[in-house]
């Protein structure tokens, strides 16, 4: 009798590892300490995956890291170096000799001119597309009308046609009215080709805001001019950040508008003003090369301050 009551010291712990309704049979899977031999198992299994290196993953990140960082070294020490120096060492070759003669010669011929004139337009272009594409936005989303619907559909018809397409009649529009050879010749078409795009980005960021925010605004007696401003804009920064972002590379990188509708030295924006350094004996690579450093340098400081709100605009495009 005092065989069969005794407990041993693991059951006075863990417990029994039979159950109560089996006949005192043990359960399936089951452990002296009444914890599943599948859970260890896959608890084990699942560590052991997550340590595990994924090297296809490393490798893939290698190689685009390689393709990425290759010509931005090229790039910045190419700038730095004099151009027989790059001729004699090669673009992959270390740079034994640093000079800011290529920056200075730059603006001896013209970069600064060059440089100013993008920056004109690349502003007047943001202005036009921050002043039209929010209020239009607005009236597309909250605007059912066919009307509305209609010159929505005109945008949208808009992305299907390339600048190259209807370069002939845009050169004969800016001729007849007087803008040829004049910057304003060449902001009006390239904000006009960044409206569609522009408006369909904002538009996608403004669905996001719920009808509750909007009927509040009306229990508060908000005319549509408030709730405006003081709804829509502030919850549509982040789309508003990105066709500022948008309408700027479009404006800063633009090259067809500038070389079809501008022709003189004073009108000439960066792209073509690069030219200048390649002449009939060769291309003074490493000037152009610091040309071309100086010109990236303002678009992304833009991008750096604004990549989180372009990003969180990006993702509201598809809408609800």
């Amino acid at each position: 009798m005092s065989n069969d009551l005794s407990v041993t010291p693991a059951e006075q712990v863990s417990g029994p590892t039979t159950s109560p309704t089996s006949g005192g049979a043990p359960r399936p899977g089951a452990t002296s300490a009444g914890v599943p031999l599948r859970r260890r198992a896959g608890g084990r299994a699942g560590k052991g995956s997550r340590n595990r290196p994924n090297w296809g993953a490393g490798i893939a990140v290698t190689i685009w890291l390689l393709i990425v960082a290759i010509p931005l070294y090229v790039l910045v020490t190419a700038s730095f170096q004099t151009q027989a120096g790059y001729a004699e060492g090669g673009p992959l070759s270390l740079p034994t000799t640093f000079t800011l003669d290529n920056f200075t010669n730059a603006f001896d011929q013209g970069f600064g001119r060059y440089f100013l004139n993008t920056l004109v337009v690349t502003v007047a272009v943001v202005g036009i597309v921050v002043l039209l594409v929010p209020p239009l936005s607005y009236a597309i989303v909250r605007n059912r009308s066919r009307a509305t619907t209609g010159i929505f559909r005109m945008f949208l018809l808009g992305l299907a046609v390339p600048a190259s397409a209807v370069i002939v009649p845009i050169f004969y529009v800016i001729s007849v009215v007087g803008l040829y050879d004049n910057l304003i010749g060449v902001i009006l078409p390239t904000a006009a080709f960044c409206l569609p795009i522009c408006t369909i980005i904002l538009s996608g960021s403004m669905r996001d805001i719920t009808n509750e925010l909007y009927e509040a605004m009306a229990l508060d007696g908000a005319s549509p001019k408030r709730v405006f401003l003081q709804l829509v804009l502030p919850l549509s920064k982040g789309g508003v950040a990105t066709i500022v972002v948008y309408s700027a590379l479009q404006a800063w990188n633009g090259f067809l508008f500038p070389l079809i509708l501008t022709q003189s030295e004073s009108t000439k924006v960066i792209t073509l003003g690069l030219f200048n350094f390649q002449t009939q004996y060769g291309v003074n690579i490493p000037g152009l090369l610091a040309a071309v450093v100086m010109s990236m340098i303002p678009i992304l400081l833009v991008y750096l301050f604004a990549r989180r709100a372009l990003v969180q605009g990006l993702m509201g495009v598809g809408g609800k």
